[in-house]
């Protein structure tokens, strides 16, 4: 039995309850692509200075046997993206080295996973990328990392274009470039402003119709070099609309952390893929779900994702760009890695009344995979605040 707080600042005992899901491989083809978007692990033996913004300490061994589970349960990887604190701990060189790890790990795996890589614009200085042309020439630097790697790109939003203050011409000039330049279909990233408030206003305009205009015209002048569109609103009506009007081949990789297991499920006409944040923490009953979708078995699915949607909202919950210390925390309760220690000391973004309730919530999607572990590190952060 434990003694937790709740969210409106009581203090209430609770004992675990649920059925852990034993994480496997799928046992057919999925009908759906999904791409976790994974965390990365600090190492705190080495760890200095975590404020200064210089190259994070990572324990490598665990962060790619994380990846490996992924891998295990069939599912595919988004590496080196906002999960992983691109922009809030992790550098580029860091980034590169990561993408460059987790590749030659993929190569080796029995399922041969696919892989997406974040590319971007964070290893240059703001000063730096004054023009559509630098901006342009940054992103094609860590896009040809990613290619030499053998990754799959994702292009990733980046907060230059809205720092210059990009019109929709700018903005189309910049993605035209890249996109056609390519040498695989890319993956385009439309990320809100609650997940990152210096990116209001991407793609030239903060109507979000006059945005998704663009967008599609975008993809229309070469739908064969887009492979799909991650997109982060937290709009479940928008997502639905955009997708119905995507070219025949490019798909609606959902990032919507609020309403996916709608999303993905679809509305028999069109539906959403997925690449998620939150299919990290929830691996076994995203990828077993997946199975069932795939199955035709739609009363499985419901009941295996249903539980998981009220632990993605809290993990997600406003301040949005904070989730990451949620899926850090979890991992940690599931013995992915020894502590609960992030790069730039992100855990203390949040509070204990969050992570006590976070807890509660994976306990009941079946999401504590080994309890009396989850239960001992419950224990021993609730005695660092205090709370014997």
């Amino acid at each position: 039995m434990l003694t937790l707080p709740t969210l409106d600042h009581r203090l209430e005992p609770y004992r675990l309850t649920g059925t852990p899901l034993a994480p496997r491989a799928p046992r057919l083809p999925l009908t759906r692509t999904a791409f976790a978007a994974a965390h990365v692990v600090s190492d705190p033996l080495r760890e200095r200075d975590p404020w200064d913004g210089g190259r994070p300490a990572l324990d490598w061994e665990a962060t790619l046997a994380f990846r490996q589970g992924l891998w295990d349960q069939g599912l595919g990887l988004a590496e080196a993206m906002d999960t992983a604190q691109r922009g809030m701990g992790l550098d580029w060189p860091t980034a590169r080295e990561l993408i460059e790890r987790s590749m030659a790990a993929a190569r080796a795996h029995p399922l041969k996973p696919r892989v997406a890589c974040g590319a971007g614009t964070d290893h240059a200085a703001p000063g730096a990328l004054s023009s559509a042309d630098a901006i342009a020439g940054a992103y094609e630097l860590q896009m040809e990392a990613i290619e030499a790697a053998g990754g799959q790109i994702i292009l990733m939003a980046s907060r230059a274009l809205p720092a210059l203050g990009a019109d929709a011409e700018t903005y189309v000039r910049v993605y035209r470039r890249l996109i056609d330049g390519a040498q695989q279909p890319v993956i385009l990233h439309w990320l809100g402003e609650m997940f990152d408030p210096a990116l209001a206003g991407y793609w030239g305009s903060k109507d979000v119709a006059a945005a998704s205009g663009l967008v599609l015209d975008l993809i229309a002048a070469n739908p064969a070099k887009v492979d799909g569109i991650k997109i982060s609103l937290l709009d479940r009506a928008h997502e639905e609309a955009f997708r119905a009007r995507l070219p025949a081949g490019v798909r609606l990789y959902t990032g919507d952390d609020f309403n996916y297991a709608a999303l993905i499920a679809g509305d028999g006409r069109h539906h959403s893929h997925a690449l998620l944040g939150i299919f990290a923490a929830i691996a076994p009953a995203a990828a077993q779900a997946l199975e069932a979708l795939a199955q035709d078995d739609m009363d499985r699915y419901e009941r295996l994702l249903a539980p998981t949607v009220p632990l993605s909202r809290e993990i997600f919950r406003a301040p949005t760009r904070f989730y990451k210390a949620g899926i850090v925390f979890l991992a940690w309760l599931n013995g992915w890695q020894r502590h609960f220690v992030m790069p730039a000391g992100l855990q203390s973004s949040r509070d204990i009344s969050h992570y006590a309730e976070l807890f509660r919530l994976a306990d009941r999607a079946g999401l504590l995979a080994r309890p009396e572990l989850a239960e001992a590190r419950m224990r021993t952060l609730l005695a660092l605040h205090g709370i014997e």
